[in-house]
Order: C-alpha cells, then sequence, then structure tokens
C-alpha cells in the first residue's frame, strides 16, 4: 500500500543540543535503512520548513503507524497521512510508478 506523509518537525528550542543531534543522527540512519528495504520510496523537503513530504510502500497501515512511532523524532512531530491508489489515467502501472 502506498502512502503519502507530510511530516513537520518542531523540536523545543531549550532541548539539549548534544540530545537532539543523536535523535537526528537516529533518525537520519533509521530513515536511510527503510530507503533501501523499499519501505520509504521518496522523501522531499519541503523548502523552508523543517518538514518533508514521503512516499510510503508497506503492506498495510497498521505497518505505516508502527513505522512512524519508531522515527526518534516522532515525540516532536505533526504528521497527516493520506492513502493513495492508482489513478485511472496514470500511464503507469502501480508497480511502475513506485
Amino acid at each position: 500500500m502506498l502512502f503519502h506523509v507530510h511530516m513537520t518537525v518542531n523540536i523545543p528550542l531549550d532541548l539539549d543540543k548534544i540530545y537532539v543531534d543523536e535523535l537526528k543522527a537516529r533518525e537520519k540512519n533509521l530513515s536511510q535503512e527503510l530507503q533501501r528495504q523499499g519501505k520509504w520510496t521518496h522523501i522531499w523537503r519541503i523548502a523552508g520548513k523543517y518538514a518533508n513530504i514521503s512516499i510510503f510502500n508497506v503492506a498495510s497501515a497498521g505497518e505505516l503507524h508502527d513505522l512512524l512511532l519508531s522515527l526518534p523524532l516522532f515525540p516532536f512531530m505533526e504528521i497527516e497521512v493520506t492513502a493513495l491508489c492508482q489513478h485511472g489515467s496514470s500511464v503507469k502501472n502501480e508497480e511502475e510508478a513506485h
């Protein structure tokens, strides 16, 4: 199943910088591993914001939920999820679209 996920990160300014840097490093490592696994298929930064638009390809909404909860920065995120499906006018089949 494909999901469009909009993540906005809001880290409190008074949080310990070393702790925040550790969280960011763990977040980067996990996101890159999920990309290598094919579960996090696209990620784009939103210019001017600490936010991204991502596409996930996972087996279920439950798997996506668990994956998002596992992100080290999850406690500081506002997340919007939209399920996606093949559009009838697409010239690519669903597998080619990933």
